[in-house]
């Protein structure tokens, strides 16, 4: 599996609840704060879930 890179570039204030515990559960706690996942299907999804928050870089 490939090594993504996912930054947080937008905030999880006025969110739903769901899109602040998918952006927990991918490690991003601060605005601008990148972290390293494999490119699973799990992990893939759950990127879907908050594209419009997260920036990918492969």
């Amino acid at each position: 599996m490939a090594i993504i890179r996912i930054k947080q570039v937008k905030s999880g204030i006025k969110r739903p609840e769901v899109q602040k515990r998918t952006l927990r559960a991918l490690g991003l706690r601060k605005l601008n704060q990148v972290v390293e996942h494999e490119g699973t299907p799990q992990i893939l999804g759950m990127i879907a879930a908050v594209s419009h928050m997260v920036e990918v870089v492969e």
